[in-house]
């Protein structure tokens, strides 16, 4: 099955895949896949993940990288290249140049995590930070490479970077030929619009679900319109699809081959970060957890079996710590609240005994005697609990009423 799409593009089709995969043989992991018990009991059908967070420099975007880059010409090579990223296709493409031997910029976002930075140092980019959203980088990039006659390399507007991101779409036919449901994060689209390519082109009976946060869904609204429409504003933790235009050949692409595309909020996106962390032992950034969040959110929705595409892996440690406590938050793990007890000697130890019969563990805890709102005997105190979940908290609530005291949460 051949797909055309209209515009300035060639068309894109399967045998562009197969080359991709062709030209990553030696360069690019095949990537395992998990099966996960825990998502498979809430879908009610068998839910494997694609690790491409263990992708060589931890995210899909080399593929399409070095497929790009690799099809330049001398004369394009010997100018450079230039690219810009918030993180991963920078890695991929500051990585593809080395292995290939030409010479790289990369633009990131002024805000981008350092890690990502050093990395892509690392791999011997020079990198150059400008903007504060992705938008904002490539047109910086793209000015750099006008101006100084490097080969810009688009993260998803092109169909050499398409072509090698759908080999992921292979793998998981390989891998998953019972597959019935490929679910997959969108940023600008090269992901989602690769592998569809790929999949309906064999399957055309799998179903492609498109994941997007809800604070930088730039699909829904241009589907809608028919066209690529640029978002006023773009607010997410996860940078990875923080982007506020759809790429033109992939929205086209996306149009006609992806099924239906999702929106997840920020705290769908931290809880399915932890579980992927504490059920799947597996680092995924915010990005690549996305579709397990669309999976947390409606898991009726979602016709097994079902393979959720983990894209990337590169995430901060600081941010990570955040996203842990806030996705922690959000699955009833924490518990805050206020109580008024007697100022006497042994009240806190008697309310700490309470807690620690009901197995709560005390994170912080605030203790007031001086506001004037408190009687003559009264004290105040605000405790921050570490619990197993959201019966759990009413348990430890329970418990703390049944001793007298007055729970205010």
């Amino acid at each position: 099955m051949t797909f055309r799409t209209t515009g300035p593009f060639p068309p894109l089709i399967l045998d562009d895949v197969r080359g991709a995969q062709k030209m990553l043989s030696g360069v690019a992991r095949t990537t395992g896949m998990e099966g996960s018990r825990h998502l498979t009991a809430l879908v009610g059908a068998p839910v494997h993940l694609k690790c491409e967070n263990l992708q060589r420099t931890g995210s899909f975007k080399l593929r399409g990288a070095y497929v790009r880059i690799a099809g330049l010409s001398p004369v394009e090579r010997a100018a450079g290249v230039v690219a810009a990223s918030a993180g991963n296709h920078a890695q991929g493409a500051a990585l593809a140049s080395s292995l290939l031997g030409v010479r790289s910029t990369v633009f990131m976002p002024v805000g981008a995590p350092l890690p990502k930075v050093a990395a892509t140092r690392e791999y011997g980019a020079q990198v150059r930070l400008h903007g504060h959203v992705v938008d904002e980088t490539l047109a910086a990039a793209q000015e750099y490479a006008e101006q100084n006659g490097a080969v810009f390399i688009h993260p998803f507007d092109h169909p050499d970077i398409i072509a090698g991101q759908g080999t992921v779409g292979l793998e998981i036919l390989e891998q998953c030929p019972e597959v019935r449901t490929i679910v997959v994060g969108i940023g600008g689209g090269g992901l989602a619009a690769g592998i569809a390519v790929a999949v309906k082109a064999l399957r055309p009976d799998v179903r492609i679900v498109g994941v997007q946060a809800a604070g930088a869904a730039g699909y829904p609204a241009s589907l809608a319109a028919g066209h690529p429409v640029a978002l006023d504003s773009v607010q997410t933790m996860a940078d990875g699809i923080k982007v506020g235009r759809p790429g033109d050949l992939p929205f086209q692409l996306i149009k006609e081959l992806v099924d239906e595309v999702r929106t997840v909020t920020e705290d769908e996106l931290s809880s399915a970060l932890l579980l992927c962390l504490e059920r799947a032992k597996l680092v995924v950034e915010p990005a690549g957890a996305s579709p397990v969040a669309a999976l947390l959110s409606d898991p009726g929705a979602f016709r097994g079996p079902v393979v959720a595409v983990l894209s990337g892996g590169n995430v901060d440690p600081l941010l990570m710590q955040r996203i842990l406590t806030h996705g922690m938050a959000a699955a009833g793990r924490y518990l805050s609240l206020r109580l008024r007890l007697t100022d006497r000697p042994g009240a806190l130890a008697a309310l700490l005994g309470t807690l620690s019969v009901a197995d709560a563990n005390v994170l912080d805890i605030s203790h007031v005697r001086t506001d004037p709102r408190l009687g003559l005997t009264e004290a105040e105190v605000e405790l921050h609990l570490e619990t197993k979940g959201p019966e759990h908290c009413e348990d430890v609530a329970s418990a703390l009423r049944d001793e007298g005291y007055l729970v205010m949460r």
